[in-house]
């Protein structure tokens, strides 16, 4: 639950009771959601866990008096009872934001005092962004992304760190250099981890020249000093083995330097994810606990994934940020899955049989989803997975080297790897056929090309397979 009170880190329980104790005007009733935990105790019948509860209830809020009947706890107040959540939520989940908020309004007029709450608005405003904004990039409309990112600062958190990937991706389009190595920066400065870290030096290096690569690397130190080995060998790979690391404790220590302003403060907010909602310290948490975690569960098997998500934020146990992950993975947001997964694979199967095993999976699909390859096949490679894992991370992994191998030139390992992938799986994506068909075009191999644009072309004909089958005549 939600602390009532917004006290600084420092004060101590005993202090937090005191403050209670010395100002009555700070009491109040518990509210509907302050029970969240009581009613899911009283469901699972935990008679220990239910008297706990109510002795910290009592604590927290003095002017609540629980009713003689605890049942009675469970009844939905008539507000929310009038208006089924569920079905907004299951249009969130489909994508139709505009059913949605049409059911919010109606909740609303409906005379019951119903407000919708702050969750769902969150993740229906910040879902319809994400839709426009991923449009904007699919259209190259570097203008409109950029505009959208700007308005909606909640697209770009370290849960969704690949947006900041884009906007810099758009302000390159839009020949602003300079406002996306900013955007690079500010995500080092607030997306901490290393898995974090990793790609975003990786994307920067391709626009970035030596000195602002060495300055973006500087920043990196500077935030997680813990990773100084592995970004020193990055680093290395990424300036063609010129690395320029610290060789000092001192100078690893010394204060970040200022961000370079940009044109505007608005620009800056909109450019730097918020380090508050990366996930805060996951080694600490304790492996069970969190009451929510049956919820997170439930939702996360009925695919329900944005309501998952609302429903585990600040995850206060493994278990939660375990099952919240693959609720991020599956609602595309990968890299706030892998820091979960990584947490989840440290404790090896601690949280249940064979959790270790699908962590890594878990591990190894965030990677693939971020065209990440060779880190994902090194994930997979640390545990003996199932053999459906193993066939699925096998063949994702051939679809991207193939698909790289061709863009690279190689056609021949193209080829290679394509071929292998149709032996996995007995058949071969359409999409990918064609792309194994004009790498035998491009290596030489006219009549083989000629043979699978026909074949295509027999399945299915289209404008694709006679620019296919003409383009073997040319030759």
């Amino acid at each position: 639950m939600k602390p009532r009170l917004k006290l600084p880190r420092i004060f101590s329980i005993s202090i937090f009771f005191a403050v209670l104790a010395a100002n009555p005007v700070l009491a109040q009733t518990a509210s509907f959601e302050d029970l969240r935990a009581l009613r899911y105790y009283l469901q699972q019948d935990d008679s220990a866990s239910v008297q706990a509860e109510l002795r910290r209830l009592r604590i927290a809020f003095p002017d609540w008096q629980p009713p003689s009947d605890l049942n009675q706890i469970l009844a939905l107040p008539a507000a929310q009872a009038s208006v089924d959540e569920g079905a907004i939520w299951r249009q969130i989940e489909r994508r139709d934001y505009s059913a949605a908020r049409q059911l919010i309004e109606q909740g609303r007029q409906n005379g019951s005092g119903w407000t919708p709450p702050a969750d769902m608005l969150r993740v229906l405003e910040t879902n319809a962004a994400q839709d426009e904004f991923d449009a904007a990039v699919s259209r190259r409309s570097a203008g409109e992304a950029i505009a959208i990112a700007r308005r909606t600062p909640s697209l770009l958190t370290c849960e969704r760190i690949n947006n900041a990937w884009l906007l810099a991706d758009m302000y390159v389009l839009a020949d602003q250099k300079g406002a996306a190595i900013v955007t690079y920066r500010n995500t080092l400065q607030s997306c901490q981890t290393y898995a974090q870290i990793q790609p975003t030096l990786e994307k920067s290096s391709a626009i970035a020249s030596n000195a602002e690569l060495r300055d973006l690397f500087g920043v990196a130190r500077q935030v997680n000093p813990g990773a100084k080995s592995q970004l020193d060998q990055l680093e290395a790979r990424l300036r063609g083995g010129t690395s320029t690391a610290p060789q000092t404790a001192q100078t690893a220590a010394a204060p970040a330097r200022p961000s370079p302003a940009p044109a505007t403060e608005q620009t800056t907010r909109a450019q730097a994810p918020a380090a508050s909602v990366a996930p805060a310290a996951p080694g600490a948490l304790p492996l069970r606990g969190d009451g929510r975690i049956a919820q997170v569960r439930r939702l996360k098997e009925q695919e329900q994934f944005a309501n998952c998500l609302a429903s585990s934020t600040a995850p206060r146990s493994l278990d939660v940020l375990y099952e919240r992950s693959w609720c991020a993975f599956s609602h595309n947001r990968p890299t706030e899955a892998l820091v979960g997964f990584q947490t989840a694979a440290r404790t090896g199967d601690a949280l249940g049989p064979n959790v270790r095993r699908d962590a890594h999976f878990g591990l190894a699909l965030a990677y693939l989803s971020m065209n990440m390859t060779e880190q994902a096949a090194h994930a997979a490679s640390q545990v003996r997975l199932s053999e459906s894992q193993h066939r699925e991370l096998e063949g994702i992994v051939l679809d991207q080297r193939g698909v790289r191998a061709y863009r690279a030139g190689d056609f021949r390992q193209a080829i290679g790897y394509f071929n292998a992938l149709e032996k996995l799986n007995g058949v071969l994506r359409r999409d990918l056929a064609m792309l194994r068909a004009y790498a035998y075009l491009n290596s030489g191999q006219r009549q083989l090309a000629r043979s699978e644009f026909e074949r295509l072309h027999s399945q299915l004909a289209t404008a694709e397979t006679r620019e296919g089958i003409n383009a073997t005549r040319g030759q």
